[in-house]
C-alpha cells in the first residue's frame, strides 16, 4: 500500500485534539476510534458520520445530547483515526463493523442515527443488525437510491454527486497516494457538471484555502473512489434493505433541487425518492416519521446542532426504548 501526506501512518500532520477523549475499539479486522459522553442510565445513541466526516463532526451536537442519553459517536473504517482497508470499502463491512461495535462495546440497544453515507449505513442496520440490536433508526438527509449506480427510482450516483467523488478519486488517490490538492481545486471549477458545481458552490467554500480541509486530512479518498464506481453498495439493494427494516425511522430532508435543465438532483436525495422509501418501510410494517427542513444544510448536525438535538430527542420520547 502506498501512503500519502495523511492518515494515520503520518498521525502529527493529520490530527487535532479535541473535547472529548478518543479511544479505540477493536472489531477483529479493523479499530474502530471513538469518543463517548453521558450517562449509561440513559438511552444509547450509536452516532455515524458521513462520508469525509470524522466523529468530531458531532462535537456540538454531543454536547447538547449528553445529559439524555449515553452518546457513542465512531469513525468509520477509511475516516478519523480508524484502520484504513484498502478494497474493503463496502456498505455491508462497514455495517457489520458497527454491529461488532454495538455488540462488543455498548452491549444493549441503541438508536442508530447516521448523516448522508451513515445514514445508509444506518438504514442497513436498521435491516440487517441481529434482532433486539436497534430500537430505532435515524436517517438524517441520507441518500437512499441516489448513492447507487442504477437505483429502484430517481437519479443515481452519476445524475447526483458522483462526478465530485470521481475528481476527488483522481486527485487525492487511494490512501491520499496522489495528494494533488491544488489540482483537485482546479478541476472542481473546470470539469464538474455546471448543475453539480453550483450545487457544491451552494454548500459554501467548503474546500479552504492551500492546504485540505480538517475533515478531508483525515478521509481515505478511496471512499470516493468506492461509492462513485458502485462497488460500495454493489451487495446492498437499497429497495430490499428498506424492504427490510425492523425499526420505528425518523427522516430528516434538507436542502434539495432539482435543475431543471440537466434533470441533475441537488442535494441529497429527492421527494420520489423520499416517498420510495416510506413506501417499503411502511410497507414492512415500520413507523416513518418525516421531518422537512428545506433551508437546513446537509450536515444538519454541525450547522445547526440546537434544531438536530431537539428534533431526535423530541422523536426519541416516542420509542420504547
Amino acid at each position: 500500500m502506498t501512503c500519502g501526506t495523511y492518515g494515520p501512518h503520518n498521525p502529527e500532520a493529520t490530527y487535532v485534539a479535541h473535547d472529548y477523549p478518543e479511544h479505540a475499539f477493536d472489531t477483529g479486522e479493523v479499530s474502530l476510534n471513538y469518543a463517548t459522553t453521558g450517562s449509561p442510565d440513559n438511552p444509547a445513541l450509536l452516532l455515524i458520520p458521513a462520508q469525509g466526516e470524522s466523529w468530531w463532526g458531532y462535537e456540538a451536537a454531543m454536547k447538547l445530547l449528553e445529559d439524555d442519553f449515553e452518546v457513542f459517536a465512531v469513525d468509520l473504517r477509511g475516516q478519523g483515526r480508524s484502520t484504513r482497508t484498502p478494497g474493503r470499502y463496502t456498505l455491508d463491512n462497514m455495517g457489520n463493523d458497527l454491529v461488532r461495535f454495538v455488540s462488543g462495546r455498548i452491549a444493549r440497544p441503541v438508536i442508530a442515527c447516521g448523516l448522508s453515507s451513515g445514514g445508509v449505513i444506518a438504514a442497513w442496520l436498521s435491516a440487517y443488525a441481529p434482532p433486539g440490536m436497534l430500537c430505532g433508526a435515524y436517517f438524517e438527509d441520507a441518500p437512499l437510491f441516489s448513492s447507487e449506480i442504477a437505483p429502484a427510482c430517481g437519479q443515481g450516483m452519476n445524475q447526483v454527486i458522483g462526478p465530485w467523488f470521481e475528481l476527488m478519486h483522481k486527485y487525492l488517490g487511494d490512501q491520499w497516494s496522489v495528494g494533488d490538492w491544488p489540482g483537485l481545486k482546479r478541476a472542481m471549477a473546470t470539469d464538474l457538471p455546471p448543475a453539480l458545481a453550483r450545487g457544491l458552490a451552494a454548500m459554501g467554500d467548503f474546500l479552504g484555502g492551500d492546504e485540505p480541509p480538517q475533515t478531508f486530512k483525515e478521509y481515505d479518498p478511496e471512499w470516493a473512489g468506492a461509492f462513485a464506481s458502485g462497488s460500495a453498495s454493489a451487495s446492498v439493494d437499497h429497495a430490499r434493505m428498506l424492504a427490510a427494516v425492523k425499526v420505528p425511522v425518523l427522516f430528516t430532508h434538507h436542502f434539495h433541487h432539482v435543475d431543471e435543465e440537466s434533470g441533475r438532483l441537488q442535494g441529497a436525495i429527492s421527494d420520489l425518492q423520499v416517498r420510495h422509501a416510506r413506501e417499503l418501510i411502511t410497507g414492512a410494517g415500520q413507523r416513518f416519521d418525516y421531518r422537512t427542513f428545506p433551508k437546513a444544510g446537509h450536515v444538519m448536525h454541525g450547522s445547526d446542532p440546537q434544531l438536530y438535538s431537539r428534533t431526535l430527542r423530541e422523536w426519541s420520547r416516542t420509542l420504547h426504548t
